[in-house]
């Protein structure tokens, strides 16, 4: 390995994700590459080489329609990264697939041709390449064809990539997938996302009830919550809301809104936003009654939520009523020890009427996710 290609791989090593490759039909120097530069333990969950065709279809779960094509990458792809997940979860993670069909020891009647695929939570893309035919020994080819999965999983990293040495009648093909749902929402081509309880995702679902919150982690006051919410509302849509940004707490990866929602599966409908504050909840789902706890109900009367400017925080108020907002406020026990309830919190008289409390016989929420963390 050149100086030039073990630079880009030790900058790749220092960025952020994880990543699992699969290797079948060539590029698989790619692994003893990225395993032999230092930093590895950092970036690699694993890399599987299912040389045969009985280990490729285990991998993937059946035979594919042919073993070198793009379609098979993306497969790979999307299974390591399926993996990746599994095995390094609340992290953010890359799946590489590379299938290839290389000169071999019997002159072959098709091309020569190598494919490649990335899978992350923002896009699913390939890169093609069919290589001229006996211009190269195997071992050529071979490097070519890692050198393409190196280029892929750089610019899927957005770093620089290292060059490829091509023939002239050679051209890397590149196809971006459509996204799926999920990876719209992290890349912000839709402002909310409804993760249903069997896994489906939807974009276009508007709840009557939500209980928000950070869920780090769900636990039985906020199940309990929900329930007292679809109750006041006599049945219908009521879910949970997951911001992954916060006024006060850093922005969530994916990978970690990831682990938070799979906490909901078989249970509640979970929106997804990128709304911190109450105010950009009501503009996304108008109409909407919100079940929360004490403590976050006097956020919203809180100046300092409003940058300490009593007409900002009237005229938020304000907005949420035109909009038709409500909230259900269950009572608490603070960390004193004291029980605190709606009549306990500095609601101004003039939006008094959008606050209605659950009575302490029904509910109280002395359940926290902060306590559960550090029990």
């Amino acid at each position: 390995m050149d100086a030039d290609l073990a630079a880009v791989i030790a900058n790749l090593h220092r960025q952020p994700s994880r990543w699992a490759i699969v290797l079948t039909g060539g590029g698989i120097r790619l692994a003893g590459w990225l395993l032999s530069v230092p930093g590895g333990s950092r970036t690699v969950v694993e890399i599987q080489t299912p040389y045969d065709t009985p280990a490729t279809d285990a991998y993937l779960g059946r035979p594919p329609q042919s073993y070198c094509a793009p379609d098979t990458a993306v497969r790979l792809a999307m299974r390591a990264r399926e993996r990746a997940r599994w095995l390094v979860p609340r992290q953010e993670v890359i799946g590489l697939g590379c299938t290839a069909s290389l000169r071999s020891e019997r002159p072959k009647l098709g091309h020569h041709r190598v494919h490649v695929a990335t899978a992350c939570d923002t896009a699913i893309r390939t890169w093609s390449l069919t290589l001229t035919k006996d211009a190269r020994s195997r071992d050529g080819e071979d490097e070519v064809a890692a050198r393409l999965g190196l280029v892929a999983l750089a610019t899927t990293l957005g770093q620089p990539a290292p060059a490829l040495s091509l023939l002239p009648d050679e051209e890397v093909e590149t196809t971006e997938n459509p996204p799926e749902p999920l990876a719209r929402f992290f890349g912000g081509a839709v402002p909310t996302l409804c993760l249903q309880p069997d896994g489906r995702e939807m974009e276009s679902v508007m709840p009557r009830g939500i209980v928000p919150g950070s869920f780090n982690p769900l636990h039985e006051a906020h199940l309990a919550l929900a329930e007292v919410l679809r109750e006041r509302l006599g049945g219908g849509p009521v879910g949970f809301e997951l911001s992954v940004k916060n006024v006060e707490k850093p922005t969530l990866l994916p990978g970690e809104v990831r682990w938070r929602a799979a906490q909901f599966r078989w249970r509640y409908p979970l929106w997804l936003t990128q709304a911190p504050t109450f105010l950009d909840k009501a503009r996304l789902f108008p109409g909407v009654t919100f079940a929360v706890g004490t403590d976050t109900a006097a956020r919203l009367v809180q100046g300092r939520f409003y940058g300490d400017d009593p007409a900002r925080m009237a005229a938020a108020l304000d907005e949420m009523r035109t909009l038709g907002c409500r909230f259900l406020v269950a009572g608490r026990v603070n960390a004193e020890g004291v029980f605190q309830g709606l009549t306990d919190l500095a609601i101004p008289e003039a939006f008094a009427d959008r606050f209605e409390a659950i009575p302490e016989s029904r509910l109280r929420l002395d359940v926290s996710s902060t306590a559960l963390r550090q029990s």
